[in-house]
Formats: structure tokens, C-alpha cells, sequence
């Protein structure tokens, strides 16, 4: 085939080889300022013409490609809620898509030939500019008062997952999700740890990098069994089970933590944040760039993960007034949501 191309490539050159040689200079001129002539009036035409453009077809063939990747989510049941396209373009070579589901709104990317999608795409920056450089620096808050209000406020809560403290605060955001489940959009759970090739890495060990892999793949592939799994695994620590109970896609949730897209990809997000912010302990709460003391709002109990978020909404929903668990949760795996005697505000590091 390529050489079939060559060969008629070849075959027009020398025509038009040909086709100059018969003609004299005046007439190679002429044609050639007539060329160059239509060339800049066309440029100018589709400029001042915002209805025509050259990229039509081109633009046309990305939309199709766009489409077929929300389709290919809905279709797949890859999101939580149905997903819709916002708007796509092309960046560095391929095709960025903005999709909406439920109500969050996400950037995903898909080859130019629409064979592959890519979920989550890691911006390659070097560990070194992310831990100096690529610091924000961040300020602590620890009244209501002191939190900056938005509509839409999340309080992300970094934790390991098997630091009895990270589970103490885990515990406290459960129960508040539990009490109110409209809490679950106000409040996302990250991992602190980092990367190494295909896998990851935690502070105590691989058992727990594992479970850390684990909890990020259903937060982001099942997140409707996220809470209902981690309320479950932080009684005892027995993963089998809780998958089992909380009804959990084995499938799904093996084949996202097998594959470097996916899980590492997704934890690779939190971790770079951890950088970002020069977050080392487990539990950092954190709203925006500004560290929140829980301590200032009640201490690690679920009524204080209610009043954190209120405080930082500009406008205060219904279970702002609601009353929830005041009582501090329990410290590592227990089967009570409170052991009585959980007021340590310590953490691992």
C-alpha cells in the first residue's frame, strides 16, 4: 500500500515537472502570485467569517469521538450517575473531554483514533518540584469565624487507612454520612502515600498501601458502597467480608486496582495533592489550601464534621440545625461508633 502511495506521489511530481517545463517564467509567475493570492484572500475570508473554519470536519469527527466516550461510560455503568459531554477540544495530542455526573464535573481524555480512554490523566511533574517548589503554602483555621464561605464547600480529610487515628476521624465521617446523607457531596476521603512505579506506598507498610488502593478504587468506581464498605472495615479490619457485605463489584473493583489507568491513577491524584499542600499526618483536614483543627469545631466527632461544613457554606442548608453525635468516635477498629474515652486528637505521621 505504502509503496502503491509513493509511486503516485512520484508519478504527480513529475507531471508537474513536466507541466513547468513547457511553460515560460512569466507564466510560472503569474500562476504563482495568483496562488499566493488566493491563499491570503482565504486566510483573511475564514478569519473575519466565524461560521466557516477549516477545522468543520475536523471538529466534527472529535465531537463524534467525544460522544462515543460518554456513551461508552453510560453504557458501561462507569459512573455513579449518568454522564453527560460539556464541551471537548484537542490538547497535547488528544482529544479533552468535560463530562458532568450527578453533579460534579470532570476532565477526561480520549485518543485521537477513539480507541482509549483516559479517565484520569497525571500531569508528570518531578517529585522534587512538588515537595519544595510545588508547595502552597497553607494557613491553619480552627474557629467558624476564620473559614473562608463558599457555595459549594468540600472537606477533604487525609487519612491512612490503618492509623487508629485516621480511623477515628474515618469513623466520625461515617456516622455524620450516616445521620445526614446529603454530607457524602460535602466531604471526600483522601489517601496519604505515594507512588513507585506501578504501585503505591504508605507509612505502615504495603499492607496498608494495599487497603489505601482498595478504598480509592471504590470511592471512585462504586462510590454508592464507598461508606457503607468503610463503616464496615473500620469495626474490624476484615476486607473480605465487608467487600461481601457492602455488596461490592470484585470484578470491577479488581480490575481497577490491577490496572495502572485506574487505581494508581486515581491515587496518584490525591498524592499529588498531599504534596501540594505538605500534608504528613493522618488525619489532616483540610477545606481549600487551609488546614481546619477539628478541635475548634467539637474535636473528631460526627457533629463536628456537620458544623465544619456549614461553617465554611455561604448559605446554610436544612441539617445545619440538625443535631448530630457529639461524642468523640473511638480510636482504630472498634464495633462502637464511641469507646468513651477517644478524646486524643493525635495523629500518625
Amino acid at each position: 500500500m505504502l509503496k502503491k502511495i509513493t509511486n503516485t506521489l512520484k508519478h504527480w511530481v513529475s507531471a508537474i515537472k513536466r507541466f513547468i517545463k513547457k511553460q515560460d517564467k512569466k507564466t510560472v509567475l503569474t500562476t504563482i502570485i495568483l496562488l499566493l493570492i488566493i491563499i491570503v484572500w482565504a486566510i483573511f475570508y475564514f478569519k473575519s467569517n466565524s461560521n466557516v473554519s477549516f477545522l468543520r470536519f475536523w471538529e466534527a469527527g472529535d465531537k463524534k469521538i467525544a460522544e462515543k466516550a460518554v456513551n461508552y461510560i453510560n453504557d458501561n455503568d462507569l459512573g455513579s450517575a449518568t454522564a453527560s459531554l460539556l464541551e471537548f477540544s484537542r490538547e497535547s495530542g488528544l482529544i479533552k473531554i468535560k463530562i458532568k455526573i450527578g453533579e460534579t464535573e470532570f476532565d477526561s481524555y480520549v485518543s485521537k483514533d477513539g480507541r482509549f480512554l483516559f479517565p484520569n490523566v497525571i500531569e508528570m511533574v518531578t517529585l522534587e518540584n512538588t515537595n519544595t517548589e510545588g508547595t502552597t503554602p497553607t494557613v491553619s483555621v480552627g474557629s467558624c469565624d476564620e473559614l473562608t464561605k463558599t457555595d459549594n464547600p468540600v472537606l477533604e480529610v487525609y487519612i491512612v487507612s490503618l492509623c487508629p487515628y485516621g480511623l477515628q476521624i474515618q469513623r466520625a465521617v461515617a456516622e455524620a454520612v450516616k445521620s445526614v446523607p446529603e454530607l457524602a457531596n460535602y466531604v471526600k476521603i483522601r489517601y496519604i502515600g505515594s507512588t513507585d512505579g506501578s504501585t503505591i506506598q504508605s507509612m505502615h507498610g504495603e499492607e496498608e498501601a494495599t487497603e489505601n488502593l482498595r478504598q480509592i478504587c471504590i470511592r471512585e468506581e462504586q462510590s454508592n458502597k464507598y461508606w457503607n464498605y468503610a463503616s464496615c472495615y473500620m469495626k474490624a479490619g476484615d476486607s473480605s467480608a465487608c467487600l461481601l457485605s457492602a455488596g461490592v463489584d470484585s470484578g470491577k473493583l479488581s480490575s481497577c486496582m490491577s490496572d495502572t489507568t485506574k487505581g494508581i491513577a486515581y491515587a496518584s491524584e490525591d498524592f499529588i495533592l498531599n504534596n501540594k499542600y505538605g500534608v504528613s499526618g493522618s488525619p489532616t483536614l483540610m477545606l481549600g489550601d487551609a488546614v481546619v483543627s477539628e478541635t475548634g469545631f467539637g474535636g473528631r466527632s460526627a457533629d463536628a464534621i456537620k458544623s465544619i461544613v456549614c461553617c465554611a457554606s455561604s448559605s446554610e442548608s436544612s441539617f445545619c440545625s440538625q443535631a448530630l453525635n457529639t461524642s468523640p468516635a473511638a480510636t482504630s477498629f472498634s464495633q462502637d461508633y464511641s469507646s468513651g474515652n477517644s478524646t486524643n486528637t493525635a495523629n500518625c505521621e
